[in-house]
């Protein structure tokens, strides 16, 4: 594996493998507390209809996927905050479903009606660590300096509406447009993890490096940072196994993420069982 590092494309994973754990702990620790996995999985399955209108009209694919993923976002979290519709009388949950499916489908029909080779367009489905262009790793450096600025000064409302919604908004604070924020800022995220495990496992990585650290940390900075950590941890190991087995690094990621967090939930169930009180003999 050492000799690979010499390699530029291998230092161009690396270091996304670096820049996507900092996005991936600070927005998965928020999705994680918010219960927005769901709506997060939606966000990534829409975002191919940034790719088909980038392929479409031969634009560069992050740039037009972050923005048809913010749109998309920000209407999802409309829909969400707004409750039951009171036209189509469904509940948000059906309507961001319709939102998943109709943006995947409306990129994967652009993508079929333009002309030219696009099978390099699987990477957004499966993931590509290693095919990350520098360009690309210049966004996403700013993507995550963007998160962590966001974050900086809006971390009070963020923190409350995680913890307490319901205080929050009784203190008056401004829960709709911190939600709004929040789901803006899973966008940028989504979309930099596309390039490293794809739209179909992005969920994936978005919630078991957050769900790990959660148990283990009592202090929201804590559980981001040891999320990011884990996910860093993730992405090496998937790496390296991809590069020696020549296998798909993306699915190599989300299957060593599953087998740590298999490995902390027997752990602890194997800690509770040591720790219980033992049954009295003692008549």
């Amino acid at each position: 594996m050492l000799e690979y590092l010499g390699y530029p494309f291998m230092q161009h994973a690396l270091l996304a493998a670096f820049l996507c754990s900092i996005a991936c702990g600070v927005i998965g620790s928020l999705v994680v507390l918010n219960r927005l996995s769901y709506l997060a999985g939606a966000i990534a399955h829409a975002a191919y209809g940034g790719i088909g209108i980038a392929f479409m009209f031969r634009l560069p694919p992050l740039p037009c996927t972050l923005g048809f993923s913010l749109a998309s976002s920000l209407l999802m979290a409309h829909i969400a905050s707004r409750g039951e519709h009171p036209t189509l009388n469904s509940d948000p949950d059906t309507l961001i479903g319709i939102l998943w499916a109709g943006g995947m489908a409306f990129g994967i029909l652009l993508i079929e009606l333009s002309p030219g080779y696009a099978g390099e367009l699987t990477g957004f489905l499966f993931g590509s660590i290693l095919a990350v262009p520098p360009a690309n790793l210049m966004l996403m450096a700013g993507l995550d300096l963007l998160l962590i600025l966001l974050l900086f000064f809006f971390r009070q409302g963020l923190i409350a509406l995680s913890l307490d919604p319901d205080f929050a908004m009784a203190r008056g604070l401004p829960v709709r447009a911190y939600f709004f924020l929040l789901i803006g800022m899973t966008a940028l995220a989504v979309v930099m993890l596309l390039q490293v495990v794809g739209l179909v496992l992005v969920i994936a990585l978005l919630t078991i490096p957050p769900c790990m650290a959660r148990s283990l940390t009592r202090s929201l900075g804590a559980m981001m940072a040891l999320s990011s950590a884990f996910c860093l941890l993730f992405c090496l190991l998937g790496l390296t196994l991809a590069t020696l087995f020549d296998l798909s690094s993306g699915a190599l990621i989300i299957a060593s993420a599953s087998a740590g967090f298999a490995l902390q939930v027997a752990l602890c169930k194997i800690r509770k069982r040591q720790l219980r009180p033992k049954p009295s003999t003692s008549l």
